[in-house]
């Protein structure tokens, strides 16, 4: 179980610190003098040595914070969490690893301390588990997207010892969907039993290769494939797409590195941070710990691992395009394979509003304006910068501009505004446009 979970801390420890190494906000029992921070570097130069999955670094690593001790690189410094930032700096000028971070916190170097000595405690598990509950083991959004597409918007993989009913309960909802897109690009990782599971969804029941993961303390290598037994549907026909950025991490990566490296799935946005260190965090003293990698991914097809170069998308696109860009590939693969002329027509209605918005064209204020006005039971209004509408007696929807005079609407995706102008250039008429090609047209009267 502590091994399992020490993988999560790719997250807490690496990123977002929430769950795991949290900084102080109050006042701590601790005494930060050059006795402490010998005592830190000494202590980063042994742990280094003995548990870092490169020994060829660790030498360089501990001589550079060792060197800087002596030169009084350090003797400023009097903010213990300065400290801590200036060691992590250091440390990955030499490695260039990540994965590699140094953090003051008492209370959890003490409870690490505590754990090395007893084991793993009950409580702690307990404490963890609730943590994790309330993040709801990291799944922020699920819905459907329009064409049937399914969206899970999730920041970290938790380990199935916590998460599995959730993990079931997800794929439960998308497993009716034509195409699923995981978003991945606020995800700083996780643990490696959490990317198995929801890999497992993705294939059929028999196992599949995913990845390998060495560690140099005990000389082992874990293997990771696809699980015979899920809770729930398997899916291995349903189109993947993975969005990812630059913040993109770790176990978030290994998904992503898979699905891509397996052909399962497209990836779509930037290059991903680029950590393939699996590690545990280690007690410097009673005031710091650090996170030591001492293991690295090795997959079974690139026999490589994506260290230092991220994950490439196999759809390059800004990060916060991406969604938009996975929803419009996957709606152009569902418009070849359908045989319904109507819904071939629905998905190519719907690729159009999308490529709208990424290619969003600007209409200058004083042609927004000249389209405000009551057309029949139809009412246009112009506020803040925008246009919005409303038909008689029911909600206002706010226009957005696909061309200079075609409108589309974000909660109506059937239904779209075109203004007529006559010869001069006046709007004299609005015509809606229905995704099933029926129009119906409203005179100006004001």
């Amino acid at each position: 179980m502590l091994k399992l979970k020490i993988f999560i801390l790719f997250i807490g420890f690496m990123i977002a610190a929430k769950i795991s190494f949290a900084q102080q906000d109050g006042p701590v029992n601790f005494t930060f003098d050059s006795k402490v921070k010998q005592q830190t570097v000494k202590k980063i130069s042994n742990l280094l040595d003995e548990n870092y999955i490169f020994p060829n670094h660790t030498k360089k690593m501990g001589d550079l914070i060792k060197q800087n001790l002596a030169a009084g690189s350090y003797d400023g410094i009097d903010d213990p969490m300065k400290f801590a930032e200036t060691l992590t700096a250091d440390l990955q000028s030499v490695s260039n690893d990540k994965h590699i971070r140094v953090r003051f916190s008492p209370e959890d170097a003490k409870r690490l301390i505590e754990q090395e000595k007893n084991g793993s405690d009950p409580d702690d598990e307990k404490h963890w588990n609730e943590m994790m509950k309330k993040e709801n083991y990291g799944f922020k959004k699920v819905e459907r997207l329009p064409g049937n597409i399914g969206y899970v918007d999730f920041r970290n993989f938790a380990s199935p010892d916590y998460s599995k009913e959730t993990v079931a309960s997800v794929m439960k909802f998308l497993e009716n969907t034509d195409a699923i897109i995981f978003d991945l690009r606020l995800n700083g990782g996780g643990d490696p039993a959490g990317v198995q599971l929801i890999c497992s969804y993705l294939f059929t029941e028999t196992p599949v290769h995913l990845n390998d993961l060495y560690f140099r303390p005990t000389d082992e290598t874990n293997e990771f494939w696809t699980l015979r037994k899920i809770d729930g549907k398997r899916m291995p026909d349903v189109q993947v797409y993975v969005l990812t950025s630059k913040f993109t991490f770790s176990g978030a990566e290994e998904f992503s590195y898979n699905l891509k490296n397996l052909k399962r799935a497209t990836i779509v946005g930037e290059t991903t941070g680029g950590g393939a260190h699996p590690g545990g965090v280690k007690a410097i003293n009673e005031g710091f710990a650090i996170f030591v990698p001492n293991g690295r991914a090795i997959s079974p097809i690139t026999k490589t691992n994506w260290e230092g170069v991220g994950v490439a998308p196999d759809v390059n696109i800004k990060s916060e395009l991406a969604l938009e860009k996975a929803q419009i590939l996957a709606l152009e693969k569902l418009a070849e394979k359908s045989k319904d002329e109507q819904q071939t027509n629905t998905y190519r209605w719907m690729v159009e509003s999308l490529n709208a918005v990424l290619n969003a064209p600007a209409v200058d204020e004083n042609t927004l304006k000249s389209y405000a006005g009551t057309y029949d039971d139809r009412t246009i209004t112009y506020e803040g910068g925008r246009l919005y509408y409303q038909r008689k007696g029911r909600q206002k929807y706010a226009m957005t501009p696909m061309t200079e005079d075609t409108f589309m609407f974000k909660d109506l995706e059937y239904f779209r505004l075109k203004f007529v102008k006559d010869a001069l250039g006046v709007v004299y008429e609005v015509n809606g446009l229905y995704d099933d090609g029926h129009q119906d047209r409203s005179k100006r009267t004001n």
